[in-house]
């Protein structure tokens, strides 16, 4: 058999070798990791705001925006002055001592006090000790009949509207009143979930001193000093931010007007001097020939 040709080698291509092509220091690249735990959001990125919140959370939010955007007349808006975080802390010292009696306790007392009945050993006797009392229907009683010496309302009661005259009550019987965050807790001190008023009718001989300065205080910040100013009225940042552009056209217009009327005024002045002159200078030069 005659002998193969041999195959031609393959022609390379004379040239520049290109190189590989260098990363951009601007645009760093973060390559996806879909290994375990890569699909895991990152941490400090914020997607509350795509998050399909519960219909509940949506009508909370969306009545504090309410309140904000309307305007709140001075009865309701006495709710939002409240007691700092100091003197709700001072309020709430006194307030604890005096929680009401749990269901708890109250078994373990009756059973001490059938046994020491039943044995014929001698019981405790006399008023019960000063408590809180709670409750919107006892708390009017205690008021309108002046037996309560400091009443506490939240600020937060819904529908305002239960407790939006218990100030003014308080005003006229001359009663100390003051308004706290939370009526969750007011619930705390009342073993409730939450709770619309509580007041004091009596307290120990230890605290007196104590409740005296704080109805004192009450009385200077919430009775004497009536709230009648409006509250609300607040717009939204793309509103500010409208209305402010506006208020710069506006603003813009009126100068332009200004400077306009002010280069009138100056061109009448200026005319009015010019024929002033006029006049004066040809009565100097013949003032004579004319008369």
């Amino acid at each position: 058999m005659p002998p193969k040709k041999p195959v031609a080698a393959v022609p390379v291509k004379k040239g520049k070798v290109s190189s590989a092509p260098t990363a951009n220091p601007l645009f760093a690249a973060r390559p996806k990791s879909f290994r375990v735990g890569g699909d895991i959001r990152p941490h400090g990125r914020d997607l509350s705001r795509y998050v399909r919140w519960p219909r509940y959370v949506r009508i909370q939010r969306q009545k504090k925006v309410l309140l904000q955007r309307l305007k709140v007349p001075p009865s309701i808006n006495q709710f939002k002055r409240t007691l700092d975080k100091n003197q709700a802390a001072e309020l709430f010292k006194l307030l604890v001592k005096y929680q009401p009696e749990t269901k708890a306790a109250k078994e373990v007392r009756i059973e001490a006090l059938a046994k020491a009945t039943a044995a014929n050993e001698s019981t405790p006797s006399g008023p019960p000790p000063p408590t809180l009392k709670y409750g919107l229907k006892h708390v009017t009683t205690l008021i309108e009949q002046k037996k309560a010496k400091l009443v506490v309302i939240p600020h937060d009661v819904d529908p305002i509207e239960l407790v939006l005259w218990l100030p003014a009550l308080c005003r006229k019987m001359n009663i100390p009143f003051a308004i706290v965050k939370g009526k969750g807790r007011l619930g705390v001190l009342t073993e409730k979930k939450t709770c619309s008023v509580v007041c004091l009718t009596a307290v120990n001989k230890e605290d007196e001193s104590k409740l005296k300065t704080l109805s004192e205080n009450f009385k200077a910040q919430f009775n004497e000093n009536v709230e009648r100013k409006w509250g609300g009225g607040l717009m939204g940042l793309k509103t500010q931010a409208k209305l402010d552009k506006r208020a710069k056209l506006i603003a813009a217009e009126n100068a332009k007007k200004t400077a306009a009327k002010l280069q009138t005024n100056l061109e009448a002045a200026a005319a009015r001097c010019y024929e002033y002159l006029y006049f004066h200078h040809s009565h100097m030069l013949f003032g004579n020939a004319l008369y």
